[in-house]
C-alpha cells in the first residue's frame, strides 16, 4: 500500500483523535482536549493550570468555530 498523504482542510467526516493528536503535538505551546472516552463519558485535560485561561481559549475557538459555520452559508 502507498503512503497515505493527509490533507490539512476542514472535512465533514469523523476523524481518529490520534490523527488530530499528533498532528497538533509539535505545533502548540498549550492545549486543552475535550472528548469522549472510549466508554461515553467525557473526558478533560489541560496543560493549562488556570481555569479562566482554559475559559477564555474555549470562548476564542467557539467564536471562531462560529464563524466557520457562518462562513460556509
Amino acid at each position: 500500500m502507498g503512503k497515505v498523504i493527509p490533507l490539512n482542510h476542514i472535512t465533514r467526516l469523523d476523524l481518529p483523535p490520534n490523527r488530530i493528536l499528533d498532528a497538533a503535538q509539535d505545533r502548540l505551546e498549550s492545549v486543552v482536549v475535550l472528548g469522549y472516552s472510549t466508554t461515553g463519558e467525557e473526558y478533560f485535560a489541560s496543560s493549562l493550570a488556570d481555569g479562566g485561561d482554559v475559559l477564555w481559549l474555549l470562548e476564542r475557538c467557539k467564536t471562531a468555530l462560529l464563524a466557520m459555520a457562518d462562513s460556509e452559508g
